[in-house]
C-alpha cells in the first residue's frame, strides 16, 4: 500500500514531461540558417553566405535588374551622364554608418581606392570593368566618375554589392580582419556584437519596422540539418538545400521554397596557346560532347543548371527561348565533327579554382562521347594551362559586358566583329539597342566558340509556414530586409 503514492508521483512526472512544448517564437524575430561566410568584408565577399550577410549590413548605390536593364536608386538619389563618359552620382543626404558617422561621397572615393589597391574580389570590377580615369568627391553628396571610353554599364557596375562604402576608421587603420569580425555598414541591419565563427550572429534592424522582422538570428550549420529543422519548425529559413534534398524540396515545402540564378558560371575555355583546338569544328565537338545534365545530377549535386548560353541569367539581358546549339549534348555529332577535323590523340582539362570532382567527371564524359583520352589536371599555381581549361567566372556586377569581355580575354579571342558589337552595345544610349547588340556579340562568340558554357550556378532556400515575403536576388539570395513573420 505504501508504494502507491510513489507510483502516482512517477506517472504524474511522465505526463507533465510529455506536455512540455518549445518556447513559442518571439514576434518580429526570425531564425535563418546559413553556411560559414568566407568573409564579412563586402569587397571580398564571393560565397552565397557572405553575400547574404553583407547585403543586410550594407545598402548599395542602386539595384540593377539584368533582365530589363532597369536601375533603381538606393543609397544614390541618381546616377546620370550626358555622354556616358562623365558620370555624376548624387547621394541621398543624411546617410550614416552604424557607428553614427556620415556616409559621404568621399567615403565611396576612399573605399574604392582601397579596393583598387588590394587583391579583393571586387578589384577587377574597378580596375578592368569601370576603367575610370578619375573618381572624385565633388562635395559631400556628389561623386564624379570620368571613364576612358563611353559605357552605359556604369549603373550596373555601381550596383555591385562589393562597391559599398567603408567607414573612415577602418580605411585609416586597415584592420580588415578585425573589421570583418565586427563590420560596420550603412544598411538596414547592424550586427549586434561580434560575428561568432562556427556559430553565427544577430542582426538588429536599424530603424524598426512593424511590418518586417526586426531581428534575425543567423545560425551557421550543416545544410541537411538546417533543412530538417525548417521542416520541424525549429528554424525559420534555410538558405541552402543539399543535393540529396533537392527532389524532396518541392513536396516538403510546396510554395515555401525558391530557386534563383547566381552570378556564377562554369566554362571550358580554349586558350589561344592551345593550338590543337584552333579549328572551330574541334571546339564545337567538345561543346556537343559535354553532357551537362549528367554533371548537374551527378557531381554538381543539383547546385547548378545546365548552361543554355554564354550569358548566364544573372548577366542577362533577357533569356534565350531555348538552349544554344553548342549547349546541347549530341555525342554522335560530336564524334563525327572531331573525326572530320582530323583531331586525334589526348586532351587535358586544366582547372584550379574548382573542387576537382566535376572537372574529373567532365573529362571522363568527354572521353566517352568523343572516343579519345581526356584527362583532368589541377593547374599548379602560376602554371600555364595545357589544352582546354575551366574558368569560374564571377559576374558580380551582372553586366553582360563583363561576362563576354572576360571570356574573350581568357581565350585570347579578338574577332573584330565581336569587339565592335560589344563596344557599340556599351556605348549606345538606348537600353533596348544595347540588349540587342549584346545578344549579337554573344551569337558571334557562340559561332567561333572561344569558350564552352557548361553550367550556371543557382541558389535554393526553404522556409517555415510562419515566414512571409521571402524573395531572392542573384546577388544576395534571400533578402533578409523584406522578411516578415
Amino acid at each position: 500500500m505504501r508504494s502507491r503514492p510513489l507510483v502516482s508521483l512517477t506517472l504524474a512526472a511522465v505526463v507533465l514531461a510529455g506536455c512540455s512544448s518549445p518556447e513559442p517564437p518571439r514576434p518580429g524575430v526570425l531564425s535563418v540558417g546559413l553556411g560559414e561566410p568566407g568573409t564579412l568584408l563586402p569587397a571580398d565577399a564571393t560565397d552565397p553566405s557572405s553575400r547574404l550577410v553583407t547585403a543586410a549590413l550594407w545598402t548599395p548605390l542602386a539595384d540593377y535588374d539584368p533582365a530589363t536593364g532597369k536601375v533603381t536608386p538606393r543609397a544614390a538619389a541618381s546616377i546620370d551622364s550626358p555622354d556616358r563618359v562623365v558620370w555624376t552620382v548624387k547621394l541621398r543626404p543624411g546617410a550614416k554608418f552604424h557607428d553614427g558617422t556620415a556616409v559621404t561621397a568621399q567615403s565611396y572615393a576612399d573605399t574604392w581606392q582601397a579596393i583598387a589597391g588590394n587583391h579583393w574580389a571586387s578589384t577587377p570590377l574597378l580596375t578592368k570593368s569601370l576603367r575610370a580615369k578619375e573618381i572624385t568627391a565633388v562635395d559631400a553628396n556628389q561623386l564624379r566618375i570620368v571613364l576612358d571610353r563611353p559605357s552605359n554599364q556604369v549603373p550596373a557596375w555601381l550596383s555591385a554589392p562589393g562597391l559599398v562604402p567603408l567607414p573612415a576608421s577602418v580605411l585609416k587603420s586597415k584592420d580588415w580582419n578585425g573589421f570583418a569580425r565586427r563590420p560596420v555598414g550603412n544598411g538596414p541591419f547592424r550586427l549586434d556584437g561580434d560575428w561568432r565563427p562556427g556559430s553565427g550572429g544577430t542582426l538588429v534592424r536599424v530603424a524598426p519596422d512593424s511590418g518586417r522582422a526586426n531581428e534575425i538570428d543567423l545560425r551557421v550549420g550543416d545544410p541537411a540539418k538546417q533543412y530538417d529543422e525548417v521542416k520541424d519548425g525549429t528554424l525559420d529559413v534555410a538558405t541552402s538545400v543539399p543535393g540529396e534534398r533537392h527532389e524532396a524540396m518541392h513536396a516538403d515545402f510546396a510554395d515555401r521554397h525558391a530557386m534563383w540564378a547566381l552570378p556564377q558560371a562554369g566554362y571550358l575555355v580554349f586558350p589561344a596557346t592551345a593550338t590543337r583546338f584552333a579549328t572551330p569544328a574541334v571546339r564545337h565537338a567538345f561543346a556537343l560532347g559535354t553532357d551537362r545534365d549528367a554533371l548537374e545530377s551527378g557531381p554538381l549535386a543539383h547546385q547548378a543548371d545546365p548552361a543554355k548560353s554564354l550569358l548566364p541569367p544573372a548577366a542577362a539581358p533577357g533569356e534565350r527561348s531555348g538552349p544554344c546549339r553548342p549547349c546541347t549534348f549530341d555525342a554522335p555529332a560530336a564524334k563525327s565533327l572531331l573525326g572530320q577535323a582530323g583531331f586525334a590523340g589526348e586532351a587535358t582539362v586544366s582547372y584550379d579554382s574548382f573542387d576537382g570532382t566535376w572537372p574529373q567527371a567532365l573529362a571522363a564524359g568527354l572521353s566517352k562521347s568523343l572516343g579519345i583520352s581526356v584527362t583532368a589536371q589541377r593547374k599548379e599555381s602560376g602554371g600555364q594551362p595545357i589544352g582546354p581549361s575551366t574558368l569560374e567566372l564571377k559576374a558580380l556586377s551582372a553586366s553582360p559586358a563583363d561576362v563576354l569581355r572576360s571570356l574573350a580575354e581568357a581565350a585570347g579571342y579578338t574577332d573584330p566583329g565581336f569587339t565592335d558589337d560589344l563596344d557599340s552595345a556599351e556605348s549606345t544610349a538606348s537600353p533596348e539597342e544595347a540588349a540587342q547588340l549584346f545578344r549579337v556579340a554573344e551569337n558571334e562568340a557562340l559561332r567561333d566558340l572561344p569558350a564552352v558554357p557548361v553550367w550556371i550556378g543557382h541558389g535554393h532556400a526553404v522556409w517555415s509556414a510562419r515566414v512571409h515575403d521571402a524573395v531572392a536576388t542573384p546577388f544576395s539570395g534571400i533578402d533578409l530586409a523584406k522578411l516578415r513573420d
